[in-house]
């Protein structure tokens, strides 16, 4: 199976294009579901970009000991409080009858502190319900979600660490890596989006690889704000093809990030510099 790498040229051919005529709701309404005491920043960076990918509406569900901070971040997030600093199936329960309008993806895990494997199947099950698709990341990849999440448009974003978490089993490297995401995204029917020097995506029928980033996105937030990003892009794009032009789109904006202010670039920096790296993407149809 031959491998494909994303560059400007296969961007531009997959970047969806807007129509003049849209209205709210049509380019995407995404739930971020994450935070603890400690961790307010990576729900909100995760939520920046994925209004930075063009989405229209963002929910942002934290624990109620952070709120303040994450309305405070922006007035362009909504945010949901929940109730205990810990992810239970009670407040599962409690959020997937709170959210305004049906999310059309939703991405969990960044920062939050998840109390047991219950909970996690618990909101799966919930959003499942509603038609939406899932973007799983940090704290929601452990293996109990496994079986909930088969057979379905859901994307898993780990680094090598989650990986050997989530399947069991260690990434590897090289080509070696490439054709064992290539078997568990076949194996569990779902699209693993792996992170690392060279991120590697497949949704068990294609691969991906992406070489777009510098030494600088070490910093951490910088895959909370990927997680966003292929959230929102996930929401109007399919689940191969939103993986792998959000890793690329992530690593434009790192890159002019790392360009303006060298190794000292922050998860911030990589947020602010999305609109610059997408910009030239942008299509306008009748």
């Amino acid at each position: 199976m031959s491998v494909v790498t994303i560059n400007m040229p296969l961007a531009r051919k997959l970047t969806p294009p807007r129509k003049a005529t849209a209205k709210k709701g049509d380019s995407g309404t995404v739930l971020v579901v994450g935070g603890s005491r400690f961790y307010h920043g990576a729900p909100v960076l995760a939520s920046m970009a994925a209004l930075r990918s063009g989405s229209d509406l963002v929910y942002t569900a934290v624990p109620r000991s952070i709120i303040t901070e994450v309305r405070s971040f922006s007035p362009a997030l909504i945010a949901l409080p929940m109730p205990d600093d810990k992810f239970t199936v009670g407040v599962a329960n409690r959020l997937a009858a709170m959210v305004p309008k049906k999310p059309d993806t939703a991405a969990i895990g960044m920062g939050l502190s998840v109390a047991k494997p219950e909970a996690m199947i618990a909101i799966i099950r919930k959003l499942k319900e509603m038609k939406t698709r899932l973007l799983l990341d940090a704290s929601a990849l452990i293996p109990e979600v496994l079986a909930e999440i088969k057979d379905t448009d859901t994307v898993v974003t780990p680094h090598a660490g989650e990986y050997r978490r989530l399947f069991g089993a260690d990434p590897g490297s090289g080509e070696e890596r490439i054709s064992n995401v290539l078997e568990m995204a076949k194996e569990h029917g779902i699209t693993i989006l792996l992170k690392g020097p060279t991120d590697v995506i497949s949704d068990g029928k294609q691969i991906g690889i992406n070489k777009t980033h510098n030494c600088a996105m070490t910093v951490g937030g910088t895959g909370d704000v990927l997680s966003g990003l292929t959230a929102g892009l996930l929401a109007k794009m399919q689940p191969f093809e939103a993986s792998l032009l959000a890793v690329y789109f992530n690593g434009l904006a790192g890159n002019l990030a790392f360009n303006r202010v060298g190794l000292h670039m922050t998860a911030e920096d990589l947020v602010q510099d999305l609109p610059v790296a997408m910009k030239q993407f942008d299509v306008i149809i009748k």
